[in-house]
Protein backbone atom coordinates (compact mmCIF):
# COMPACT_ATOMS: atom_id res chain seq x y z
CA UNK A 1 0.00 0.00 0.00
CA UNK A 2 1.75 3.42 -0.80
CA UNK A 3 0.93 6.17 2.32
CA UNK A 4 3.32 8.62 0.42
CA UNK A 5 1.67 11.34 -1.57
CA UNK A 6 2.98 13.99 -3.85
CA UNK A 7 1.53 17.10 -2.10
CA UNK A 8 -0.81 18.13 1.15
CA UNK A 9 -3.70 19.14 -1.67
CA UNK A 10 -3.59 15.19 -3.14
CA UNK A 11 -3.10 13.86 0.42
CA UNK A 12 -6.10 15.49 1.57
CA UNK A 13 -8.16 14.43 -1.72
CA UNK A 14 -11.45 12.76 -0.96
CA UNK A 15 -10.45 12.20 2.34
CA UNK A 16 -11.82 15.58 4.11
CA UNK A 17 -15.45 16.96 3.78
CA UNK A 18 -17.82 19.33 4.97
CA UNK A 19 -19.02 18.87 8.70
CA UNK A 20 -16.40 16.81 9.74
CA UNK A 21 -15.15 16.38 13.42
CA UNK A 22 -11.10 16.96 12.76
CA UNK A 23 -8.06 16.95 14.70
CA UNK A 24 -5.23 19.15 14.10
CA UNK A 25 -1.85 17.91 16.10
CA UNK A 26 0.25 20.80 17.62
CA UNK A 27 1.09 23.21 20.84
CA UNK A 28 1.08 26.50 20.00
CA UNK A 29 2.67 27.10 16.71
CA UNK A 30 5.13 24.02 17.74
CA UNK A 31 4.44 21.18 15.38
CA UNK A 32 1.52 22.36 13.85
CA UNK A 33 1.18 20.52 10.05
CA UNK A 34 1.57 23.86 8.05
CA UNK A 35 1.47 22.54 4.62
CA UNK A 36 -2.09 20.46 5.64
CA UNK A 37 -3.63 23.27 7.38
CA UNK A 38 -2.89 25.56 3.98
CA UNK A 39 -4.12 22.34 2.05
CA UNK A 40 -7.54 22.31 4.01
CA UNK A 41 -8.40 25.73 3.63
CA UNK A 42 -7.93 25.65 -0.53
CA UNK A 43 -10.15 23.02 -0.25
CA UNK A 44 -13.10 24.90 0.86
CA UNK A 45 -14.43 21.97 3.42
CA UNK A 46 -16.08 24.33 5.87
CA UNK A 47 -18.48 23.37 8.93
CA UNK A 48 -15.85 21.63 10.91
CA UNK A 49 -15.76 20.20 14.46
CA UNK A 50 -12.07 20.87 15.21
CA UNK A 51 -10.12 19.31 18.31
CA UNK A 52 -6.44 20.94 19.23
CA UNK A 53 -5.17 22.36 21.94
CA UNK A 54 -5.34 25.94 20.52
CA UNK A 55 -6.86 28.25 17.92
CA UNK A 56 -3.24 29.02 16.22
CA UNK A 57 -2.59 33.01 16.14
CA UNK A 58 -4.33 35.64 13.77
CA UNK A 59 -3.30 34.69 10.32
CA UNK A 60 -1.52 31.49 10.49
CA UNK A 61 -2.07 28.03 11.97
CA UNK A 62 -5.64 27.30 12.68
CA UNK A 63 -6.23 30.95 12.41
CA UNK A 64 -6.24 30.65 8.93
CA UNK A 65 -9.32 28.32 8.53
CA UNK A 66 -10.76 30.78 11.25
CA UNK A 67 -10.30 33.43 9.48
CA UNK A 68 -12.36 32.06 6.29
CA UNK A 69 -15.31 30.66 8.34
CA UNK A 70 -14.31 26.83 7.87
CA UNK A 71 -14.66 26.00 11.37
CA UNK A 72 -18.17 26.41 13.40
CA UNK A 73 -16.67 24.47 16.74
CA UNK A 74 -13.59 24.55 18.26
CA UNK A 75 -13.08 21.55 21.27
CA UNK A 76 -9.64 23.26 22.72
CA UNK A 77 -7.47 24.03 26.56
CA UNK A 78 -6.05 27.65 25.36
CA UNK A 79 -7.61 30.10 22.86
CA UNK A 80 -5.73 32.74 23.88
CA UNK A 81 -3.38 35.01 21.65
CA UNK A 82 -6.23 34.59 18.55
CA UNK A 83 -8.02 38.21 18.16
CA UNK A 84 -10.51 36.43 15.45
CA UNK A 85 -11.34 33.33 17.39
CA UNK A 86 -12.19 35.51 20.58
CA UNK A 87 -14.22 38.12 18.22
CA UNK A 88 -16.20 35.18 16.40
CA UNK A 89 -16.86 33.31 20.17
CA UNK A 90 -17.95 36.65 21.61
CA UNK A 91 -20.14 37.35 18.67
CA UNK A 92 -22.02 33.72 18.94
CA UNK A 93 -20.68 32.66 15.54
CA UNK A 94 -18.02 29.93 16.72
CA UNK A 95 -19.14 27.54 19.46
CA UNK A 96 -16.34 26.73 22.16
CA UNK A 97 -16.06 23.21 23.98
CA UNK A 98 -13.16 24.10 27.09
CA UNK A 99 -11.67 21.31 28.00
CA UNK A 100 -8.52 21.20 30.64
CA UNK A 101 -5.58 20.46 28.80
CA UNK A 102 -4.69 17.08 30.32
CA UNK A 103 -8.24 15.50 29.61
CA UNK A 104 -8.24 17.02 26.02
CA UNK A 105 -4.58 14.44 25.80
CA UNK A 106 -6.07 11.75 27.77
CA UNK A 107 -9.73 12.14 25.57
CA UNK A 108 -7.30 11.51 22.89
CA UNK A 109 -5.32 8.94 24.06
CA UNK A 110 -8.29 7.06 25.32
CA UNK A 111 -10.04 7.33 22.04
CA UNK A 112 -7.13 5.97 20.24
CA UNK A 113 -6.68 3.05 22.07
CA UNK A 114 -10.29 1.99 22.23
CA UNK A 115 -11.55 3.29 25.16
CA UNK A 116 -15.21 5.07 25.13
CA UNK A 117 -15.07 7.18 28.68
CA UNK A 118 -13.09 7.22 31.52
CA UNK A 119 -13.30 9.11 35.15
CA UNK A 120 -11.31 12.12 36.28
CA UNK A 121 -11.23 14.77 39.04
CA UNK A 122 -10.12 17.15 36.79
CA UNK A 123 -12.94 19.50 36.24
CA UNK A 124 -15.70 18.58 38.98
CA UNK A 125 -17.87 21.48 40.52
CA UNK A 126 -16.73 23.44 37.60
CA UNK A 127 -18.75 24.11 34.63
CA UNK A 128 -16.63 21.55 33.01
CA UNK A 129 -18.37 19.05 34.78
CA UNK A 130 -22.13 19.95 33.73
CA UNK A 131 -24.43 17.76 32.50
CA UNK A 132 -22.23 14.89 32.56
CA UNK A 133 -21.92 11.98 34.72
CA UNK A 134 -20.22 11.94 37.70
CA UNK A 135 -19.44 8.95 40.04
CA UNK A 136 -17.79 8.74 43.81
CA UNK A 137 -14.37 6.50 43.97
CA UNK A 138 -12.87 5.54 47.45
CA UNK A 139 -14.72 9.01 48.40
CA UNK A 140 -13.59 11.24 46.49
CA UNK A 141 -15.67 12.61 43.28
CA UNK A 142 -14.73 11.97 39.57
CA UNK A 143 -16.63 13.23 36.55
CA UNK A 144 -16.90 10.60 33.24
CA UNK A 145 -15.26 11.88 29.96
CA UNK A 146 -16.03 10.94 26.70
CA UNK A 147 -13.35 9.83 24.54
CA UNK A 148 -12.81 11.35 21.39
CA UNK A 149 -12.62 9.81 17.58
CA UNK A 150 -12.16 12.59 14.79
CA UNK A 151 -12.96 11.42 11.26
CA UNK A 152 -9.71 12.68 10.37
CA UNK A 153 -6.38 13.64 12.11
CA UNK A 154 -3.63 15.53 10.72
CA UNK A 155 -0.39 15.52 12.05
CA UNK A 156 3.31 17.29 12.05
CA UNK A 157 6.37 14.17 12.44
CA UNK A 158 9.83 14.63 11.60
CA UNK A 159 10.34 11.79 9.84
CA UNK A 160 8.65 9.06 8.87
CA UNK A 161 9.34 6.15 6.68
CA UNK A 162 7.24 4.68 3.94
CA UNK A 163 5.70 2.38 6.10
CA UNK A 164 4.28 5.47 7.88
CA UNK A 165 6.55 4.58 10.91
CA UNK A 166 7.15 8.02 12.55
CA UNK A 167 9.83 10.06 14.87
CA UNK A 168 8.87 13.43 16.27
CA UNK A 169 11.27 15.72 17.17
CA UNK A 170 11.70 17.71 20.50
CA UNK A 171 8.34 19.21 21.43
CA UNK A 172 6.69 18.56 18.68
CA UNK A 173 5.58 15.34 20.16
CA UNK A 174 3.08 16.83 22.23
CA UNK A 175 -0.95 16.15 20.96
CA UNK A 176 0.32 15.02 17.54
CA UNK A 177 1.12 11.22 18.66
CA UNK A 178 -2.33 11.29 20.35
CA UNK A 179 -4.31 12.74 17.85
CA UNK A 180 -2.65 10.27 15.30
CA UNK A 181 -3.76 7.30 17.35
CA UNK A 182 -7.30 8.86 17.32
CA UNK A 183 -7.52 9.09 13.93
CA UNK A 184 -10.33 7.47 11.64
CA UNK A 185 -8.02 8.24 8.99
CA UNK A 186 -4.50 10.54 9.71
CA UNK A 187 -2.76 12.25 7.41
CA UNK A 188 0.60 13.03 8.62
CA UNK A 189 3.35 16.18 7.04
CA UNK A 190 6.82 15.08 7.52
CA UNK A 191 10.25 17.15 7.02
CA UNK A 192 12.05 14.00 6.07
CA UNK A 193 11.14 10.54 4.34
CA UNK A 194 13.14 7.92 3.77
CA UNK A 195 12.73 3.77 3.06
CA UNK A 196 10.97 1.64 5.71
CA UNK A 197 13.27 0.09 7.40
CA UNK A 198 15.66 3.07 7.54
CA UNK A 199 14.42 3.93 11.24
CA UNK A 200 15.84 1.91 13.54
CA UNK A 201 12.68 0.34 15.73
CA UNK A 202 13.71 1.79 18.91
CA UNK A 203 13.68 5.11 17.64
CA UNK A 204 10.16 4.87 16.61
CA UNK A 205 7.67 7.06 18.25
CA UNK A 206 4.33 5.92 16.38
CA UNK A 207 4.26 2.67 14.51
CA UNK A 208 2.74 3.07 11.19
CA UNK A 209 -0.31 1.02 11.80
CA UNK A 210 -1.83 4.76 12.86
CA UNK A 211 -0.81 6.58 9.17
CA UNK A 212 -2.77 6.35 6.21
CA UNK A 213 -1.12 9.12 4.21
CA UNK A 214 2.15 10.65 4.29
CA UNK A 215 3.43 14.46 2.64
CA UNK A 216 6.68 15.91 2.83
CA UNK A 217 7.12 19.41 3.50
CA UNK A 218 10.59 19.81 3.54
CA UNK A 219 11.05 23.27 4.73
CA UNK A 220 7.81 24.62 6.81
CA UNK A 221 8.12 27.87 7.85
CA UNK A 222 7.87 26.93 12.30
CA UNK A 223 6.59 30.71 13.17
CA UNK A 224 7.99 31.60 16.69
CA UNK A 225 4.58 32.59 18.36
CA UNK A 226 6.56 35.35 20.75
CA UNK A 227 10.02 36.21 19.98
CA UNK A 228 11.85 37.25 23.46
CA UNK A 229 15.11 38.50 23.21
CA UNK A 230 17.20 39.46 26.74
CA UNK A 231 19.63 42.51 26.78
CA UNK A 232 23.32 41.51 26.97
CA UNK A 233 24.22 42.40 29.97
CA UNK A 234 26.92 45.47 29.74
CA UNK A 235 25.53 46.53 26.34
Amino acid sequence: MNKVYPDATSALAGVVKDGQLMAVGGFGLCGIPEALIDALQASGVKDLTVISNNAGVDGFGLGKLLNTRQIKKMISSYVGENKEFERQYLANELELEFTPQGTLAEKLRAGGAGIPAFFTRTGVGTLVAEGKETREFDGATYVMERSLNPDVALVKAHKADKSGNLVFRRTARNFNPACAMAGKITVVEVEQLVETGEIDPDDVHLPGIYVHRIVVNANPEKRIEKRTLSEKKGA
